[in-house]
C-alpha cells in the first residue's frame, strides 16, 4: 500500500472556543533568549524532526477558530502521516485537547484564580511534548533564575543539537537522549554549569537511551504520585522537577509543585500578603482545585511575568 500524501503544504487546526493564540504568544514571547523557536509578525517558526523527516513548521492565526500551519519553502507533497504528526505536536504543545471550561467554572468563585483567568483567558498550559526536553529544561532550571536557564538550554542546544536552515536562519532542534549520553561530564564543561548537573544530564540521557525511561511507561502510571515517585528516583529529579515535568510534559492534570518560589511569589502578589504564604495555607487553598492544580498553579505562575 502506496503512502498517501498530502497535496499542499498549508493546513488548518481547529481549537476550542476557550483558547486564544494571541494570549499563547504573549506567553511565548516572555524570553527574548529562547532558542528553540522565532516568533516573527505574530507567527510561530519552529524545526520538528519526526524519523527522518526534519521540518520547519510556521504556526500562525487569522481568527480564533483555527491554527494557520504551513512548511516554508516546501514545494514536494507531504506524507499524510508526517501532516499528523505535526498536528499531534501542535495539538500537544498547545495543549488544545483539554476541555477548560470547569477550570473556568471553579477559577471564578476562586480567590486566587479570579484574576489570572480574567487577565490571561484563552492561555493553555503550553507544554514541552518531548519528555527528555522538559526533564532537561527541569534540571538545568534548579536553583537559578528564569534567564540563566535560558542561557544554559542555549548553550546545550547549539553545542550538541542540530539545526535546519531557511532563508539563512537557523532553526535547532533540541539535542537527543541518544547523543547526550554519549558523553562525559568533561564534555559538557563547555555549558558552564556545575558538575552535578551535567551528571544528571547524562544519567537521564542513558536511562532514556536504553528505554529505561519514556513517556509510555509514565503515561501508564496509575495516578500522579506514581508518576512522581518513578520520577523521583532518578538522581537529579526531586518533587520538583518531577512535577513539573508531569505538567508540562504529561500533562497529569494534579500535578502540584506545591514548593514552587514562584508559586509562593503569585499567591503572595494576589493575596497582598506581607509574607510568603505556608505550605498548610496553600494545601487548603489548593482543596478547591481538584484535578486542576496543574492549570491554577500555570496561571498563576503567568502573573510574574
Amino acid at each position: 500500500m502506496k503512502e498517501a500524501f498530502y497535496e499542499t503544504s498549508e493546513w488548518t487546526i481547529d481549537v476550542p472556543n476557550e483558547f486564544r493564540f494571541t494570549e499563547n504568544l504573549k506567553y511565548l514571547s516572555r524570553s527574548s533568549n529562547e532558542c528553540l523557536f522565532h516568533i516573527v509578525d505574530q507567527k510561530i517558526y519552529r524545526a520538528l524532526a519526526f524519523g527522518n523527516e526534519t521540518l520547519l513548521v510556521e504556526i500562525s492565526a487569522v481568527n480564533e477558530k483555527e491554527l494557520n500551519v504551513r512548511i516554508p519553502g516546501r514545494t514536494a507533497p507531504i506524507e499524510n502521516h508526517v501532516v499528523d504528526a505535526v498536528s499531534e505536536y501542535i495539538r500537544n504543545w498547545f495543549d488544545l485537547d483539554t476541555n477548560l471550561l470547569p477550570f473556568y467554572e471553579l477559577a471564578k468563585k476562586d480567590p486566587l484564580l479570579q484574576r489570572p483567568v480574567d487577565q490571561f483567558f484563552g492561555l493553555r498550559n503550553m507544554g514541552i511534548p518531548d519528555l527528555f526536553e522538559a526533564i532537561v529544561w527541569g534540571i538545568l532550571g534548579q536553583q537559578i533564575n528564569l534567564t540563566y536557564a535560558y542561557t544554559l538550554k542555549r548553550r546545550l542546544v547549539e553545542e550538541f543539537g542540530q539545526y535546519v536552515q531557511y532563508e539563512g536562519k537557523q532553526y535547532w532542534l533540541f539535542p537527543t537522549p541518544e547523543s547526550i549520553s554519549e558523553l562525559t561530564v568533561e564534555d559538557l564543561a563547555v555549558l558552564r554549569m556545575t558538575v552535578k548537573k551535567c551528571e544528571y544530564l547524562i544519567g537521564v540521557a542513558q536511562l532514556m537511551a536504553k528505554g529505561e525511561l519514556t513517556k509510555e511507561k509514565l503515561l501508564q502510571a496509575n495516578d500522579v504520585k506514581t508518576a512522581e515517585k518513578m520520577l523521583t528516583t532518578i538522581r537529579g529529579i526531586g518533587p520538583w522537577t518531577a512535577n513539573y515535568v508531569l505538567m508540562r510534559c504529561l500533562r497529569f492534570p494534579a500535578a502540584f509543585p506545591i514548593d514552587d518560589v514562584g508559586l509562593h511569589n503569585a499567591i503572595k502578589l494576589v493575596l497582598e500578603m506581607e509574607g510568603k504564604p505556608t505550605k498548610g495555607e496553600i494545601l487548603n487553598w489548593s482543596k478547591a482545585w481538584s484535578n486542576w492544580e496543574s492549570y491554577a498553579t500555570f496561571y498563576l505562575w503567568r502573573l510574574l511575568y
